[in-house]
């Protein structure tokens, strides 16, 4: 694999291999991602991007089920999440801030003006990416009821926002 952590196209390897030995570090655009602890079902590999000191990391995770090692059509995904990460955000972030004012939504006006606020409404971003080709970010801790408590879901297709969803109880 070249060092950049993506892997030349190969089509036949795009599905994952099971009882493959999963590598303890994957690195993907310059992140490095480490093998964490997860049910037997599935492979998860996280890493936080750099941060100064005292700051709150920014985490990417990659979540393969079964559990078997990425296979490069997902590490090329990745590999896109993680390059133009900040992009993706900003992207998320306007999309929220459009489409949370649906009446569906339900926000408060007070929750509406605060969509207006230089600073938004949701905490750090994390992003997740599967191995059925689908992503997200995940706004933690967001202050808007339909994110609490687990933050606010930005779903992907590619590069484009296409749905949004809160962690509320109900």
């Amino acid at each position: 694999m070249p060092a950049d952590g993506v892997p030349p196209n190969d089509r036949d390897s795009d599905k994952p291999g099971s009882g493959a030995e999963l590598p303890a570090t994957l690195h993907i655009a310059g992140l490095a991602l480490s093998l964490v602890e997860s049910p037997p079902s599935l492979a998860c590999w996280s890493g936080g991007f750099p941060v100064p000191t005292g700051a709150d990391p920014v985490g990417v995770s990659l979540v393969i089920e079964p559990s078997a090692p990425p296979p490069p059509a997902t590490l090329r995904r990745a590999h896109d999440v993680v390059s133009r990460f900040d992009v993706l955000v900003a992207r998320a972030e306007e999309y929220c801030r459009a489409r949370l004012r649906e009446e569906q939504y339900g926000l408060t006006a007070e929750e509406l003006d605060r969509l207006d606020l230089p600073e938004p409404p949701w905490g750090l971003p994390e992003a997740t990416v599967w191995t059925d080709r689908s992503w997200m970010i995940r706004f933690a801790e967001s202050g808007l009821r339909m994110g609490d408590p687990y933050g606010i879901l930005v779903t992907f297709d590619g590069t484009r926002p296409v749905d949004v969803q809160g962690t509320d109880d109900e």
